[in-house]
């Protein structure tokens, strides 16, 4: 289906007009993919609470830390209480803002495998309800085994279709390709490193619905020339995508996943499950169906050692690194 439309305005000719595919995956990158809003979160998950804390741990100017967490407080991610006999303010996780931890340890589940270089983790897991070292997995929900991009299905579901693109705030993002991993190392910014912006996401997303091809991808996401070919180089760069010549002379290219292309759908379909729940109004875009166990389900990140669902408050973790102060 192309992501294209006929509006019809009084006293003109129709004009198409673009329309984006409604997606859970994309309502959820645009909370987390800004690279000041993420080391916030990051740092929150740390225990870092006060403003002050978080300026001083980040190095990220004043003005640009009170408008992010504004900014997260809106979303419903963070709220503002007082400790110590209210004499500071801090910021605290919502239940909504908790329960992104599950995207968090898919990334890092990602980050871990792909992005390490050979090095050890930079954060060793305790999973304090086994009490066990693990990593994270992430799994089909209803039988507990590993989920690849080769064992899904999907369909539409009850919020499935269309809509014009709503209006977002530019932000920029820093030129600094570091910014993600400030004062620590870290697999999960390594991760939304790959991933990139949001319109690597988007080109990321339409290659998962099986477009491979230039002409078609400029087409269902209105992109421009430039902006489309510069983000497929990054993601050939970065390993994700792989060119496969299509025609004859060889100068035409469809863009395929790659093996760890294709390892980054189990945190995209983390992310859906994150977004069906806290964005959907219980109206989620896709339904997901799992061939090795014939069942609908979603994405769950769990202990590798007991198959429980992690949640952050039965953490603990090591440090494979010295925090930079």
């Amino acid at each position: 289906m192309k992501a294209e439309a006929v509006e019809t305005i009084a006293g003109s000719a129709a004009k198409p007009v673009l329309l984006e595919r409604h997606c859970s995956v994309r309502r959820t990158v645009e909370i987390v993919l800004d690279s000041w809003s993420f080391l916030i979160l990051r740092e929150a998950f740390f225990g870092v609470k006060r403003f002050d804390t978080f300026q001083a741990r980040l190095g990220i100017p004043r003005q640009t830390l009170s408008t992010r967490l504004k900014k997260l407080v809106e979303n419903g991610l963070l709220s503002i209480g007082t400790r110590d006999s209210g004499r500071s303010k801090q910021y605290f996780f919502t239940p909504r803002g908790k329960d992104l931890f599950g995207i968090m340890l898919s990334l890092m589940e990602f980050g871990d495998k792909w992005l390490a270089d050979d090095e050890p983790p930079p954060l060793q897991l305790i999973h304090t309800r086994c009490g066990k070292a693990c990593h994270p997995i992430t799994v089909c929900s209803e039988c507990k085994t590993p989920v690849t991009a080769h064992d899904v299905t999907y369909r539409d579901g009850p919020g499935a279709g269309y809509s014009p693109p709503e209006a977002r705030p530019v932000t920029r993002r820093s030129s600094d390709p570091n910014v993600l991993q400030r004062v620590r190392p870290c697999s999960v910014a390594r991760s939304l490193s790959s991933i990139g912006d949001r319109w690597s996401f988007l080109i990321l997303r339409e290659g998962w619905f099986g477009v491979r091809r230039f002409d078609e991808m400029r087409e269902k996401l209105g992109i421009a020339t430039n902006i489309l070919t510069d983000r497929l180089n990054r993601l050939v760069d970065a390993g994700v995508f792989r060119k496969v010549p299509y025609n004859a002379a060889g100068d035409r290219f469809e863009y395929r996943f790659t093996k760890m292309g294709i390892d980054l759908y189990k945190p995209m379909l983390v992310m859906m499950a994150w977004g069906d729940k806290w964005l959907s109004d219980g109206r989620p875009p896709l339904r997901l169906r799992h061939k090795k166990c014939g069942k609908d389900f979603h994405a769950q990140v769990v202990c590798s050692e007991c198959l429980e669902p992690i949640a952050a408050t039965d953490t603990d973790y090591t440090l494979t690194y010295t925090l930079k102060e």
